[in-house]
């Protein structure tokens, strides 16, 4: 009886079979009466809904990075504001000098413009204000970074001079002991007169001083204004400044202004470790500038730059902040960084919110306290992410938060991705297989071959169809229409898939720009669950909506919209003086990096709008548009009309008058002179050498080596120029002494003659460790030498007051005694024992005459590294 009841409740727990075969019918009959379902759309539609996001993008950018503050008058700002008018006066003074690098006349008189101006505001401070002008006078130093650029590198400075403003209220003590550093450098490189790099942020400096002196009688702490020259040489000034003036002593706290364009807005592109100087700024400034995804592509080598911010952080333990002028990277170290192109508000912009910035924190009584760092540290739990929305508000929070944030979002989807696999079942699994495959293939052919992602796309639609096509009740046409509609929604969510995985290395490796992968994660998955997602696999898919869109992707787009114009265009000026060793890239690979950005740009962030245009009407109206604009794009660069360099956007390159006395030690050979031309820009330099039509030959059968670069491919005179120099400035390397024993060592004289910038390299493979004395002081000592390649390189700059003869003490690697046939074999193919360069900052006529016919779209570039416009080559073989 029991048994006959529970079958009974089974029945009518579980319909016949007739019974739902009528009720699927009921529902085939009621979806044929609303209509057949489509996966088409209007491709008009779409290409309107595109043009809307990439305007909305433009429009994004131009609100964060272009939007500048209306300039003040000096009646506008008053005593105690910031005025870019009067800061514009300090622009014009020092760029009228020209090109001012360490060693010249022309720096000279720019510190002395800068020291009239100091006394000029120490004349007019508030009368309770403390004013302290020091002009300091840096006979010599080494600077040896372990980190960076400078790996491998000594960097030896003499006869530098700055310029140091200490504020600070008269009636507290305490101020003297807690100081506020706010640094930039005046010097330039030789081949410009610097009005962004760095006029520009001395002329911030000299009215931010201006404007503090008056209000310095409420500080706590001091403000010290540091001017500095060496630089462009080497981070030379601030290494003098932190290891020798009795002032280092008291700061806290470091901020660097710096420019690696010409204007714009000076963003936050370093700060740290510790969070106290970012997280004041964030509340304090007006106009809020910086990106967290700045300071990892900085940390990482792909921006190959330094700013004196290294020197603060890994010399003197400070935290603090380093902005940056980054409009117009491409003029960077060119003729093109003029007044002309600094942009009308930059100044003000920057003015402003430092103001506001040391008001608050000069008031404050709780300053960082300086920590060493131990080599390169990973980030910590208190290191700052932080970024700008539009400029107009800044978001700060720490790493361990983030970790918090980062982890709790990995583990909701983890739940949801599992919770929807499950759901679904095998179709599921099977079908989020299919379509990570295809986010696969399509980064691969977005790069590579798009071959194959017409061969495995349909292969979604073909599983999905056979799936469907079990589901007798559905006609033939509505189940093609429902496998497109499915596919599609995978598709959709395969989007997730790849920011999710970002995300979880982001998180792993702490990198501080994984906000953005959260951000283009989370806001699309919540519009998805929001509008499209049910709770139930039976219930069959529907187009997706244009809402779910619109609501996904508006604060991907408002957060890092700007961002990702502002990478391409640094990106594009990294590219233009790419390559470190003038023919060592190909001439491709900068148009490679452009492309493989572009395409993960267009795979991570059009990756949704991807997946309604593949499967929808739209996809042949995008295709016409895409091949339209391309074929555009294409026509206007073989026809010129969009050339590759402007006049004010040139191509960098070097125009060197070499004379080269290398492998003559022993010999009265006579030194070979040529003109070499070559390029930091990937590329040949077939267009400008038959514009300039000087007979100079190019190719890669003469390479030469510049001591701390080689010119792989160059271009060259083929008679020799042997005017405009004497043997008298030939540098020569002489061996006094050489002690032979269980311990070799050799005394090596060097004589720069007229150069107080040069480069010499120490070949590691043959010498342990080495003394450098000059003017019998001792600038290098025993100890600390890292290599790299086998060398180690001395890179020296000074003023002129600096030395020009060097006593070198080399200590030899114990070797085993070798024989003669050894010897013999290495005499062969042997690299010199040491390698020098000196460079003169003088044009001979043939480098005029040549310069005079550089095509406008070209310009000299300046780096630390770089030889001047005459450089004199001498080296000194193993075996003397």
């Amino acid at each position: 009886m029991g048994r006959r009841q529970e079958a009974t409740s089974l029945a009518k727990r579980r319909p016949p079979e007739s019974d739902r075969e009528r009720s699927d019918a009921a529902e085939e009959k009621k979806r044929s009466s609303m209509g057949p379902i489509t996966a088409r759309r209007s491709g008009s539609t779409w290409l309107l809904f595109f043009g809307l996001m990439i305007y909305s993008s433009w429009a994004v950018y131009n609100y964060q990075y272009q939007n500048l503050p209306q300039p003040l008058t000096a009646e506008q700002a008053g005593k105690r504001g910031f005025s870019e008018v009067e800061a514009m006066k300090h622009v014009k003074a020092l760029t009228e000098f020209g090109p001012h690098p360490v060693g010249s006349n022309a720096l000279e008189l720019a510190v002395q413009y800068v020291l009239a101006v100091a006394e000029k505001i120490k004349e007019t401070a508030h009368w309770e204000v403390d004013v302290e002008l020091d002009y300091f006078h840096v006979k010599s130093g080494a600077n040896r970074l372990v980190s960076g650029l400078f790996t491998g590198k000594t960097l030896v400075y003499s006869d530098l001079n700055h310029v140091v403003l200490r504020i600070m209220p008269k009636y507290a003590s305490e101020a003297e002991d807690n100081a506020i550093l706010v640094s930039s450098h005046i010097d330039t490189v030789f081949s410009t007169g610097g009005a962004g790099d760095c006029s520009s942020c001395v002329a911030v400096m000299l009215e931010l001083a201006r404007g503090v002196s008056q209000w310095a009688h409420g500080f706590k702490n001091a403000v010290i204004f540091l001017f500095n020259t060496g630089e462009e040489e080497g981070l030379n000034g601030a290494h003098s400044f932190i290891t020798q003036h009795p002032w280092s002593k008291t700061i806290r706290t470091a901020i660097d202004l710096e420019a690696m364009g010409v204007g714009g807005k000076a963003g936050i592109f370093q700060a740290g470790p510790d969070p106290w100087a970012i997280e004041n700024f964030a509340s304090a400034a007006k106009y809020p500038s910086g990106q967290v995804i700045s300071q990892d592509l900085f940390s990482s080598g792909v921006i190959k730059s330094a700013t004196d911010f290294q020197i603060y952080k890994e010399v003197a333990g400070l935290s603090g902040l380093d902005f940056a002028y980054t409009d117009s990277s491409a003029v960077y170290h060119t003729k093109n960084d003029k007044i002309e192109l600094l942009k009308s508000g930059s100044l003000q912009h920057l003015g402003e919110n430092m103001l506001a910035f040391l008001l608050q924190t000069a008031s404050s009584s709780h300053l960082p306290q300086a920590k060493k760092l131990k080599g390169k540290e990973n980030r910590g739990p208190d290191d700052a992410v932080f970024f700008d929305i539009l400029g107009t508000y800044m978001v700060v929070y720490k790493q361990q938060f983030a970790s918090m944030l980062h982890n709790s979002a990995i583990l909701q989807s983890t739940l949801i991705w599992a919770t929807s696999l499950f759901m679904g079942g095998y179709p599921a699994i099977i079908s989020l297989g299919l379509s990570c495959l295809s986010a696969v293939l399509m980064w691969l052919c977005s790069i590579g071959l798009s071959v194959l992602v017409a061969f495995f796309l349909p292969q979604i639609s073909s599983y999905l169809s056979k799936v469907y096509s079990r589901r007798k009740q559905l006609s033939f046409s509505i189940q093609a229409n429902l496998v497109k509609l499915e596919a599609e929604r995978w598709l959709f969510k395969a989007g997730f898939l790849q920011w999710f995985i970002l995300l979880i290395a982001g998180n792993y490796y702490k990198v501080g720009s994984s906000y953005l992968a959260l951000v283009w994660l989370a806001p699309p998955a919540f519009a998805y669950g929001l509008l499209e997602a049910t709770l139930t696999p039976a219930r069959l898919p529907k187009p997706l909506k244009l809402a779910t869109l619109s609501i996904g992707l508006v604060l991907p787009i408002l957060v890092s919209a700007g961002n990702v114009i502002r990478l391409a265009d640094t990106i594009v000026a990294i590219v233009v003086r790419y390559d470190r060793n003038p023919g060592g890239t190909p001439e491709w690979m900068g148009n490679m990096l452009i492309s493989i950005f572009i395409a993960a740009t267009v795979c991570l962030t059009l990756v949704y709008i991807l997946a309604y245009v593949h499967l929808s009407g739209a996809k042949r109206a995008v295709v016409i548009a895409t091949i339209l604009l391309f074929g555009l794009s294409l026509i206007s660069v073989l026809s010129g009309i969009v050339p590759p360099f402007t006049e004010d956007s040139a191509r960098a390159v070097n125009v060197v008058q070499v004379v080269d006395t290398t492998g003559s030690y022993g010999h009265n050979h006579d030194p070979s002179s040529y003109i070499s031309v070559f390029s930091v820009t990937p590329g040949k330099l077939t267009k400008e050498i038959e514009h300039i039509d000087e007979g100079l030959i190019c190719g890669t059968d003469k390479a030469v080596d510049f001591v701390t670069f080689t010119v792989k491919y160059g271009c060259w005179t083929s008679d020799g120029t042997n005017d405009a120099w004497e043997e008298s400035e030939v540098p020569s390397l002489h061996v006094d002494h050489d002690t032979k024993g269980d311990e070799r060592i050799t005394q090596v004289s060097v004589d720069t003659k007229f150069s107080v910038q040069w480069a010499l390299a120490i070949n590691t493979e043959e010498i342990e460790d080495f003394i450098l004395k000059g003017n019998s002081e001792e600038l290098i000592s025993m100890g600390n030498k890292t290599s790299v390649d086998g060398w180690h390189i001395l890179q020296f700059s000074g003023g002129q007051g600096a030395p020009r003869k060097f006593e070198l003490t080399l200590h030899w690697v114990k070797k085993p005694i070798q024989s003669d046939r050894n010897i013999v074999t290495e005499l062969s193919n042997e690299r010199p024992l040491l390698k020098l360069r000196t460079d003169v900052d003088r044009m001979t006529p043939k480098v005029k005459r040549i310069l005079g016919k550089l095509p406008a779209w070209c310009s000299l570039f300046g780096k630390s590294t770089s030889p001047l416009t005459l450089s004199f080559l001498n080296s000194l073989p193993v075996h003397f």
